[in-house]
């Protein structure tokens, strides 16, 4: 009840309404009643529980840093050390192994987007060149024997329309998205008599490529190893070139 001036104003609750004004609203004369404001309902927010669901939700980094969370907790923290020994041996399982064909169409995702650290050689190649299936032989080797690298091979005119096959074979090496390394030729790997060996050396020279796991990734392919390279690429070069006229030679 309100008091203004000589007059007295009876106010019933918020959003009580008269018979009168029902009835009014009922034929469409009064706009609806708005509803009546009420405060939302407090939920207390539920305690996270640390158990061993919990401990399987997280990745291994997270793990890691959990060193004191369950200190009274025994169960739980040999629980954690248990997962966290399980990712860590999950991590270091090899990943690829084969020398695996991809498509064009399959090209972004199993190269370009190949995972962050990963390095990916490319083997761009043609059935009918020989010097691709000499290389072929090779990098299937190095695949099974260095499996924390990704190897592929792709028909040339599939990844690059109109690839000459003059300069097949040819290697891409990929990191993190990017096309490092173009190396065009079998010569790059020592010609026709070209091992897994060469092959893997050749390509250490732009990363850690052929590479086990713990070795040192951070090592540097010294002078004298490329010298050594180098000579066996002359000396190669000359045995192919001799057996060549030989064979000019008997016709």
């Amino acid at each position: 009840m309100a008091y203004g001036g000589d007059s007295t104003v009876y106010k019933g609750l918020e959003g009580e309404t008269t018979q009168w004004e029902d009835l009014q609203r009922k034929h469409g004369n009064l706009p609806p009643k708005e509803p009546i404001w009420k405060p939302d309902l407090y939920t207390p927010e539920k305690e996270e529980v640390k158990d061993k669901a919990w401990i399987d939700s997280k990745e291994e980094s997270e793990l890691a840093e959990l060193e004191n969370e369950f200190d009274d907790d025994r169960f739980l923290e040999n629980y954690r050390k248990q997962r966290l020994q399980e990712l860590k041996q999950a991590a270091a399982i090899p990943k690829y192994g084969t020398l695996e064909h991809i498509t064009a169409s399959e090209f972004v995702q199993q190269v370009t987007n190949a995972g962050e650290d990963v390095w990916v050689v490319v083997h761009l190649y043609k059935d009918k060149v020989v010097d691709c299936a000499i290389l072929g032989v090779c990098l299937q080797e190095l695949a099974g024997k260095y499996p924390h690298t990704k190897f592929v091979k792709i028909i040339s005119t599939d990844c690059i329309p109109r690839y000459p096959d003059q300069n097949l074979p040819t290697v891409l090496v990929y990191k993190d998205k990017q096309c490092i390394k173009t190396l065009i030729g079998l010569a790059q790997f020592g010609g026709r008599r070209v091992t897994p060996e060469h092959v893997a050396f050749a390509l250490n020279r732009h990363g850690p490529i052929c590479r086990q796991p713990g070795d040192d990734a951070g090592r540097e392919v010294s002078v004298d190893e490329v010298k050594d390279f180098l000579q066996q690429l002359v000396v190669r070069h000359e045995e192919e070139v001799a057996a060549q006229k030989d064979g000019n030679d008997s016709d």
